[in-house]
């Protein structure tokens, strides 16, 4: 860890702290002109494996926003190619050619490269290098199922129809591929440790898609089993997801340390349904960025009035950052948070 006394790693552990902390997904990215030029350059791969060019746009957007934490720029869907499932983009996002469908796919899936992946460690080291105590770096992987989904699908999808056959006619196949995909992302998590992260975030995005039972049969043992390699480490996990709502209570018995909310429900009803144990992390609604100053100060001062200064609150949107977003709501936004959460834990509220 590079910053285990930030206001962040405290939040993260539910332990009291001077103000909310803030920091945003997807806040290196296309609504910053500095990222736009980069990419005129390079592409998003090329960016993520050059070590220099991922942390110099990491440290970039989290030094222009001002924010208390900047998490490493990299792709969710990176630890796939190491397994030998190569992806490319196009204009409707990530595309695999040769899904993983059958138990002879599976079997051929390699958990043996993870270290290839050592360009993302890297560039967290050369962050924490940059910022050294006075900024906590985020460091971040996808959970089982979600890439898991990416795999079988070929890509996104809206009803996850060849994942979720797998998971009800195949169960034995499918936790062979969640298996394999825990083992190679706990690795390459923990190497981010080894680089000075000071927490992890797993990204479960497409884990709404189920029911309750269903995310309990097929999908919790194994996000336990990452969740538990990756404390191993010593430091915090977030869980995040969007649609979960319903999943919360189970989406607790992972064991993150923080658990994170996205804009479908107000956060204290979110924290509720966990009992106000352990930390949320959340959750304005992206789009409301592009509703005006107005719009956003009332939105934000909602979400702090429901958090009411109990510790553990990471004030964060409810999803990533949209690639038209005016920048300077986001820099204000920023702002406004800190300023106005240090006036609230000054009051004990």
């Amino acid at each position: 860890m590079s910053a285990p006394e930030s206001r962040f790693v405290k939040a993260c552990r539910a332990l009291p702290v001077d103000r909310t902390p803030v920091w945003f997904m997807r806040q290196a990215g296309r609504y910053m002109a500095q990222y736009r030029a980069v990419r005129k350059q390079h592409s998003l791969i090329e960016i993520c494996k050059n070590p220099i060019l991922a942390a110099d746009v990491t440290i970039t957007a989290a030094e222009a926003l001002g924010v208390d934490a900047a998490i490493i720029f990299a792709d969710l869907l990176l630890p796939l190619e190491v397994m030998g499932v190569p992806f490319h983009f196009s204009g409707e996002g990530p595309v695999i050619d040769r899904p993983v469908r059958t138990q002879a796919d599976i079997e051929g899936l390699r958990t043996d490269c993870a270290a290839d992946l050592g360009y993302v460690s890297e560039a967290v080291s050369l962050v924490c290098k940059h910022f050294g105590p006075r900024l906590p770096v985020i460091g971040f992987c996808g959970a089982p199922y979600t890439l898991a989904s990416y795999m079988i699908e070929g890509g996104s999808s809206r009803h996850y129809i060849q994942t979720k056959s797998m998971m009800y006619s195949s169960p034995a196949a499918w936790n062979d591929l969640m298996r394999k995909l825990v083992a190679v992302v706990s690795e390459y998590a923990l190497e981010q440790v080894k680089a000075g992260a000071d927490a992890i975030q797993i990204f479960d995005s497409w884990v709404g898609c189920l029911g309750v039972e269903d995310y309990r049969s097929y999908v919790l043992p194994h996000a336990i089993e990452l969740v538990r390699a990756v404390q191993q480490g010593g430091v915090p996990v977030i869980y995040f997801g969007t649609d979960t709502a319903t999943l919360l209570p189970a989406i607790q018995q992972t064991g993150a340390e923080v658990i994170g909310l996205d804009w479908r429900i107000p956060l204290h009803e979110g924290w509720s349904r966990l009992g106000f144990k352990g930390a949320v992390q959340g959750n304005l609604d992206p789009v409301i960025l592009f509703s005006g100053w107005k719009n956003i100060r009332l939105r934000a001062e909602e979400i702090l009035k429901f958090a009411a200064g109990r510790p553990g609150h990471i004030f964060n949107l409810g999803h990533g950052i949209l690639p038209e977003t005016p920048f300077a709501d986001v820099k204000a936004l920023t702002e406004f948070v800190q300023q106005s959460s240090a006036k609230g834990h000054s009051r004990g509220e």
